[in-house]
């Protein structure tokens, strides 16, 4: 038999491969992408978070044994720095605009206690007071202490 004659049928190459669906390297990829992704972004907010309280005790102890510092002074400042550190920690929108009851009855509910709405309650208005009643600084310092060890303590749970 010739080979002209023979009944052969011409060589057909395949489709190109397409881009879609991606080969399975692909998803795997784009799996660790998002979730690095998203462990940089806890990783990151359980570090600020941290450092935010770390900086507090600090701050919180200065003011502790800061002794040329009235009482006065020292119940401004630590009305101060707990505004500062709730405002860091918890979302903006839900804590800036808080004042008066509504800021004590917040302090309690991260303490988990009533107790900001009894030895508190000179930070929402004894400043401004002519008349300024009797503060317990140390046990005010005590109870600002608990607090942020609540939320320290928060933090290192998640």
């Amino acid at each position: 038999m010739e080979p002209s004659n023979l009944p052969l049928k011409d060589i057909h190459l395949p489709e190109p491969v397409g881009w879609w669906p991606p080969a399975i390297g692909w998803w795997i990829l784009l799996v660790l992408i998002v979730m690095m992704v998203f462990l940089s972004y806890w990783f990151y907010k359980k570090l600020t978070h941290r450092t935010i309280i770390k900086t507090a005790m600090k701050i919180l102890q200065d003011i502790k044994q800061d002794t040329t510092l009235s009482e006065e002074q020292k119940l401004t400042r630590l009305s101060a720095l707990i505004r500062r550190v709730a405002i860091s920690v918890f979302p903006r929108k839900d804590v800036a605009g808080l004042t008066g009851k509504r800021w004590l009855e917040f302090l309690d509910e991260t303490i988990g206690e009533p107790r900001f709405s009894d030895t508190g309650k000179v930070l929402i208005d004894d400043r401004y007071r002519k008349n300024k009643s009797q503060v317990d600084i140390a046990a005010l310092i005590a109870l600002c202490e608990d607090w942020l060890k609540v939320l320290k303590n928060a933090n290192d749970s998640f």
